[in-house]
């Protein structure tokens, strides 16, 4: 899908890096980055739909905004509209989300394997991934990274398991071992 992104356009997409949020303000770029690929949101719109023109500025997640800087699809710059390189919104990246670098690279994985990946922080995970996308299906699968000298609970894999159960999805650990991504998928019961 980011192939096809970049073959349709001819120059980059501004994006701001305000505060703790990276937006589009070009409203017909934005409309244009969430209709191909489901990036970002339209800041105010709880539920966005696939073919609107947004009448808001795009919000992206910290990792959306990463993936398509590296896929040089969009350019960030801070509030002083200085122009931030990988290395600089790295930082700040890190310096915001606890792990960034491995739900970075889970991110990453995900997307250039087709999925559409968004913030999971109402489900209590890291993402919510959606084969399809969001409007179009209800996600199928909440992630949960794990550290990769780090365990889980089994008390937190329970409730994780529940509460997945209970919103129907299916619950994925994600971690990394002897330097390959692994997923640990639990389906949900279906009595």
């Amino acid at each position: 899908m980011v192939n096809s992104l970049l073959a349709r356009m001819n120059e980059l997409i501004k994006a701001q890096f305000i505060g703790n949020r990276v937006v589009v303000w070009d409203l017909e770029k934005g409309t244009w980055l969430y209709n191909n690929g489901f990036y970002g949101k339209p800041i105010g719109v709880r539920k966005p739909n696939l073919g609107d023109e947004f009448r808001d500025p795009l919000e992206l997640s910290y990792f959306e905004a990463f993936f398509l800087q590296e896929k040089k699809i969009i350019e960030i710059f801070d509030e002083e509209n200085n122009l931030l390189d990988k290395k600089q919104f790295l930082k700040r990246c890190r310096e915001n989300h606890i792990n960034f670098n491995q739900k970075m690279e889970v991110y990453k994985h995900l997307r250039e394997k087709g999925y559409v990946v968004k913030p999971g922080l109402k489900f209590g995970t890291d993402f919510a991934v959606y084969t399809k996308g969001p409007g179009l299906e209800h996600s199928p699968y909440l992630v949960q990274i794990i550290k990769k000298e780090g365990s889980i609970n089994p008390i937190e894999l329970v409730r994780a398991g529940r509460l997945a159960t209970t919103v129907r999805k299916n619950f994925v650990l994600a971690t990394k071992m002897k330097g390959k991504l692994h997923f640990f998928l639990f389906d949900r019961y279906k009595p």
